[in-house]
């Protein structure tokens, strides 16, 4: 008997190859396999039929662990008797198959962690040591399919030790393209800011001593550079916020071992494992009561992102240091893409660092860490980058055109939708700025080609400032796509459906800003969708929004917009002027620009959670996104309600000036804690309560919540809890960020529904 079988998935680069050689010589079977350039494998079998039954089993069942298998095509024919045993082919470009797709970045694995520490093994104190089953991918690939020559390793020839395990079919190294060693693979090297190479037998631990002693280090990574420092000393990273004009975001950390970390964080058992898997992204953890780093990592918040060393440069670095943790922070300037090449890293970064740690592999795809949390047992995506893209999210349903989702604004991604299968683009940031816009339109290029995709239906978002916007609108006029605008909102409730296959479903979507269909900005909506169409069937109140964008930067300006009608307002306003960059005077313009009926209006729940935080002096100027309500959420932690405070509904219109009113008029009578514990409380059983009732009323099962908010853990249990009250099923984002980095998957799912 033959078979000739196709195989779509993630089938490159994950030792596929080699498990379907040895599976066909164990069942005494002969034939070929080949990589296509859809980034697909071609299996060729002839043999007895019962053994083919049984390899074709095996091939699902005993599959390599990071491979993935989305179809299995499979032709029956005649044996013809052509082949002598079974044989791995040279890969083919050919192949129009959409749906295959390489890997993403794998964090190395215990065997190569093994071989870095065994002093016997060739491979000791080799930074990048890897095999089949670790290593980098998606930030290697040029072009498909995934061979050595394709990749950025192609300028490293093999040395016959490394071929020799490339050839032998019991090595786990057998066909891994990225196998090298310290004879022939790529060199690590130490410089100062000046470019000036810094003699030394081992740069890498030298840089850690470095870092040890204070001192500011870049590193390149495999998907771009990392800005080190130690986490125990204050100078240097009171520095590295001047230098990153970084006054109070967070910083990440990578920690020495997972024993370090249990030394200042909390962690659940479900926290460990994604830490510890062959993601490892960074996992916000909360700071346990014997947290001891710096106060400067993670300025008034409760939690801190961790991450573990995911290769080898990163083991290494912390051989010889009396650190727990490091720094880790991308290597790029202020709202910029991460910076991959050694020459740009000199030149962007030379004034922010002390000294370099190159290597000589070229870095072909950016790709940022991945960021979660968790909200109980279930995770949050904050970033869905390293680890994860560009692997596919799996739809119950399927899309008939195949879609190109193009994102909003702030933290972009791309997404191209096919069938039942969504791919993601790494994270790509704000794209304001040319350099940025720049990596977003390559890296959306990129995909569709990784994907084999030809797109027919181009999604974009309903504002039409956005640069994304413009992409869109470009390729509907040079490409001839189709081109649908998505409201943000609905792009969020659609990346609900898509995630969990809902056929109707309420939504709970609340973040900082959406253009909406009305001409207002929103961001605290409930909706529905009926399998026909999505509604906005209730929001939060109105509310102006003094100086336009500034009151999204100095929140005590939305505090005088919500309350503008409340007597002494203007008087308590007048006492905080200190606060305002231009004093008294820009104080009066405020509050005549809160009473102007020109002024822009806002549903957003963003904007109240920020006017709450500077009205409870948490927080008066946003420095990163979502600063003020982040900082309102750690101090709300462990807060009692105080206000108790009956959601106050009219007309499906959430009141939030009654809410504004009754914190001011309790300030000083209960703790800044428990008030703000109150408002978030009122804002959750608010939403839940009008979801619940529309959920009755159209007799629908599903309730979901999402946006930015979302990852508010208070806002989220609470909702959660009053749902599931109710009998409802509750439902959250988890493959994708339920913020702005999920609305390209919702725009694309959305177009898909709507049509």
């Amino acid at each position: 008997m033959r078979a000739d079988i196709k195989v779509v998935g993630i089938v490159q680069g994950v030792g596929f190859r080699p498990f379907i050689y040895r599976t066909a010589v164990n069942n005494n079977l002969k034939g070929t396999v080949q990589n296509r350039g859809d980034a697909g494998v071609e299996i060729v079998l002839e043999g007895d039929g019962e053994k083919i039954e049984i390899f074709l089993r095996e091939l699902t069942k005993k599959k390599p662990s990071l491979a993935r298998i989305y179809n299995v095509d499979v032709k029956y024919g005649n044996e013809t008797g052509s082949f002598e045993g079974f044989t791995i082919l040279k890969s083919t470009e050919k192949g129009n198959t959409i749906g295959s797709v390489i890997p993403p970045d794998v964090s190395i694995c215990k065997e190569c962690i093994n071989d870095i520490q065994d002093q016997s093994n060739r491979r000791y104190g080799y930074f990048f040591t890897t095999c089949t089953n670790c290593g980098p991918r998606f930030t290697t690939i040029n072009n498909l399919p995934y061979d050595r020559q394709n990749t950025t390793m192609h300028i490293f020839p093999m040395c016959d030790s490394c071929r020799s395990e490339y050839e032998d079919v019991g090595d786990r190294r057998f066909h891994a393209q990225t196998v090298a060693c310290k004879v022939c693979g790529p060199k690590a090297y130490l410089v100062s800011k000046d470019g000036d190479k810094i003699e030394s037998q081992e740069p890498i631990q030298e840089a850690g001593k470095l870092i040890d002693e204070g001192f500011i280090v870049a590193l390149k990574g495999n998907g771009g550079f990392h800005i080190a420092t130690a986490s125990t000393i204050d100078k240097p990273i009171a520095r590295l916020r001047k230098v990153k004009h970084r006054r109070q975001k967070p910083f990440a950390l990578m920690v020495k071992d997972l024993e370090s970390v249990r030394s200042f964080t909390e962690i659940s058992f479900e926290e460990e494992a994604l830490l510890t898997s062959h993601i490892m992204p960074i996992v916000l953890l909360n700071k346990s009561e014997k947290y001891y780093l710096s106060e400067l990592i993670a300025p008034k918040l409760h939690n801190i992102g961790v991450m573990l060393p995911y290769t080898g440069l990163h083991l290494l670095l912390f051989y010889r240091s009396k650190e727990p943790a490091f720094i880790m922070t991308s290597g790029n300037p202020p709202n910029e893409p991460i910076v991959v090449n050694n020459t740009e890293a000199l030149k962007r970064l030379g004034d922010a660092v002390d000294y370099f740690l190159f290597h000589n592999r070229e870095i072909a795809q950016r790709c940022d860490d991945s960021v979660a949390r968790y909200h109980g047992k279930k995770p949050s995506l904050i970033r869905r980058s390293r680890g994860y893209a560009p692997a596919p999210i799996q739809l119950r349903g399927v899309i008939d055109k195949c879609v190109l989702g193009v994102g909003g604004d702030m933290n972009v991604t791309g997404c191209v939708v096919q069938g039942n299968r969504a791919f993601l683009s790494q994270h790509i940031g704000d794209v304001e700025l040319l350099e940025t816009f720049l990596f977003y339109e390559e890296s959306l290029e990129h995909l569709i080609r990784l994907t084999n995709s030809v797109v027919e239906v181009v999604a974009c978002d309903l504002h039409p400032k956005f640069m994304s916007t413009k992409y869109a609108e470009r390729l509907y006029k040079d490409e001839g796509f189709e081109l649908l605008r998505i409201q943000h909102h609905y792009a969020h409730l659609a990346s609900l459906i898509g995630e969990h296959g809902v056929k109707d479903i309420i939504g709970i979507i609340c973040d900082g800003v959406g253009f909406g269909t009305d001409g207002h900005i929103w961001g605290g909506e409930t909706m529905y969708y009926d399998g026909r169409e999505m509604i906005r069937a209730a929001h939060l109140e109105l509310q102006p929004m003094p100086g336009g964008d500034l009151a999204t930067k100095f929140p005590l300006r939305m505090v005088a917009g919500i309350l503008n009608k409340t007597p002494i307002m203007d008087e308590w306003l007048l006492s905080k002027e200190k606060l305002f960059p231009h004093g008294r005077k820009e104080v009066e313009v405020v509050l005549k620009q809160a009473n102007d009926s020109r002024t822009h209006m806002t549903s957003s729940c963003g904007r109240v959670l920020d006017a709450v935080s500077a009205l409870l002096g948490v927080c008066y100027e946003r420095t990163y996104e979502g600063e003020p309500a982040m900082k309102l959420e750690s101090i709300a932690r462990g807060g009692k309600e105080v206000l108790k405070l009956e959601p106050e509904i009219k007309k499906g219109i959430i009141q939030t000036t009654t809410l504004l009113s009754e914190v001011f008029f309790n300030l000083g009578k209960y703790s800044t804690r428990d008030l703000a514990f109150s408002v978030e409380s009122y804002l959750a059983k608010s939403f839940s309560t009008i979801a619940v009732n529309l959920a009755r009323e159209l007799d629908f099962k599903h309730v979901g919540l999402s946006g930015g908010v979302a990852y508010n853990e208070h806002i989220a249990e609470e909702v959660k809890r009053i749902v599931q009250t109710e009998g409802l099923i509750f439902l959250a984002n988890e493959q994708v960020p339920c913020g702005d980095g999920g609305v390209s998957f919702g725009q694309a799912v959305a177009a898909g529904l709507l049509k």
